[in-house]
């Protein structure tokens, strides 16, 4: 294979995969009622195969990713497509609704084994100068994945069944799967195979899970609930016991990563990120139904101006690379995000689809500003034979910010809902945005609250949106997220080589 061939298929395997297991995160949320009626299930069992796909999902990216670090990247990878093919296709056969929930369990210990190598394999894969616009593309395209399920799935749903929102991956991940074994190099540096730290892995999975469940549940029990405060509980217990065993530096998680003010603002900046924009995509999708009384496949089609300008603007931040640093863009990006969130609330206001449409560009655009540039400073930031650990660490914060987002939007959502719907069977009907199921006495009240519900969400997610723009920042305006990926000399400072290599 030619050294200018490589990259190109190491970008094509790699973006293939990583738009896969975004996509799966939201294609599936237009399916429930579909599986509830098939399989004889309430939806709150149901609701369990999008929970369960994003817990194991979200747990497991950090260890996956130190992980890749030690056994391969490659490897890693890999195994994780090989794993989420086949969880696939017991997921379009289920028979049952418990069969389900374990099958996406398992599919997404794939995802996150596929997902956690992705920016250390682009890393590796691409030399300093033309990193950067490898990521900006990989990153527009696994956001227009995920931003586009709702459609991708309204479309399977309505024209071939739910089951094909899970089998339409296996053609996919097939060719993945043998594409990596045949065009993939490995890329784990030989002076990274430390311990594996399995005590470690399994206190990160364990504080991790915690965290995200108890962010998964707090949408139907409230904050207060024995769930969501159990599981707070026991994440920070877990997390501290997973720090104190990281103490001695050559376990699962190098701690000393953390300390690197670059590293440390990429990663919770994505947080920001995919919390202002995942964690309210439901809420628009719910808005969009309940004022234009759409169907699954036609509220995905309203979302086309989010995608499309999701996708071209993303096209066209690798070469914005070329002549801004990544504290400009990441700004600015939040800051077209905060106007788009601005317009959608006012269109929540009733003013009018223009408006809507507005604020949907403007909310794309602003997205994929965000994420290239947060992703080429996770990675250069460190030493490249901790790029895994850095990948894994940065993955690991976005499906969190998502569920935070969910959580907090949500309890937002459906608190101004409950303040202006009065009963609790038109409540329910409302929040899952079935208006047609109201009395048409109810109708209109109920789609008066959607839309305050609406505006009152895309406020407060424009202020994380204002927090972003001003942490920004922290990213210094000086890095581009271009650093060489040769090794250090051993002993050498990392502050000390990166002004050298400068």
């Amino acid at each position: 294979m030619t050294g200018e061939r490589a990259p190109r298929w190491t970008f094509a395997l790699v973006a293939t995969g990583g738009g896969m297991m975004t996509l799966d995160v939201t294609v599936f949320h237009v399916a429930l009622g579909p599986v509830a009626h098939d399989l004889g299930a309430g939806l709150d069992r149901v609701q369990w195969t999008v929970s369960g796909y994003s817990l194991a999902f979200g747990a497991l990216l950090l260890t996956a990713g130190a992980l890749s670090d030690r056994i391969g990247r490659r490897a890693v990878f890999l195994a994780g497509m090989s794993l989420f093919t086949a969880a696939s296709v017991l997921c379009g056969l289920a028979p049952t609704v418990e069969f389900l929930i374990a099958s996406r369990v398992v599919q997404g210990v794939g995802g996150a084994l596929a997902f956690a190598p992705t920016l250390a394999l682009l890393a590796a894969a691409y030399p300093p100068e033309r990193r950067a616009r490898a990521i900006a593309a990989y990153a527009a395209a696994a956001s227009a994945a995920g931003a586009a399920g709702p459609l991708v799935g309204g479309v399977l749903v309505e024209l071939l069944g739910w089951r094909w929102v899970f089998l339409v991956n296996v053609p996919f991940g097939l060719l993945v799967v043998a594409g990596t074994w045949w065009r993939m190099a490995e890329t784990a540096s030989p002076g990274a195979r430390r311990r594996v730290d399995p005590g470690g892995a399994l206190l990160a999975v364990a504080a991790l899970l915690a965290l995200n469940l108890a962010l998964a549940s707090v949408p139907e029990a409230g904050w207060s609930s024995g769930t969501v405060v159990g599981s707070a509980s026991a994440a920070v217990l877990l997390g501290l016991a997973f720090a104190f065993s990281q103490r001695r530096g050559d376990g699962l998680v190098d701690l000393a990563l953390l300390r690197r003010p670059a590293f440390l603002s990429a990663a919770a900046l994505g947080f920001l990120g995919r919390m202002a924009g995942l964690g309210t995509l439901a809420f628009i999708a719910l808005w969009l139904q309940g004022a234009g009384d759409l169907t699954p496949m036609r509220t995905g089609a309203a979302l086309l101006p989010l995608t499309g300008s999701l996708l071209v603007m993303g096209m066209c931040v690798g070469r914005l690379q070329a002549v801004a640093g990544p504290a400009a863009l990441v700004s600015s990006g939040f800051a077209l995000k905060a106007a788009g969130l601005l317009s959608l609330a006012a269109a929540g206001a009733d003013t009018g689809w223009v408006v809507a449409t507005a604020g949907m560009v403007l909310l794309g655009c602003g997205g994929a500003l965000v994420f290239p540039p947060l992703m080429g400073v996770a990675v250069a930031a460190v030493p490249p034979e901790r790029a895994g650990m850095a990948s894994g660490i940065t993955n690991a914060c976005y499906p969190l910010g998502t569920a935070a987002g969910v959580a907090v939007f949500g309890a937002l959502f459906t608190a101004r809902i409950g303040r202006e719907v009065p009963g609790a069977e038109d409540r329910a009907a409302t929040e899952s945005g079935r208006l047609g199921e109201l009395a048409p006495s109810v109708r209109p009240v109920a789609e008066a609250a959607v839309g305050g519900a609406m505006t009152t969400v895309c406020l407060a997610a424009a202020a994380v949106c204002v927090a972003g723009a001003l942490g920004a920042r922290l990213l210094g305006h000086g890095a581009t997220g271009t650093a060489p990926a040769e090794p250090r000399p051993p002993g050498a400072h990392p502050v000390e080589a990166a002004r050298t290599r400068r």
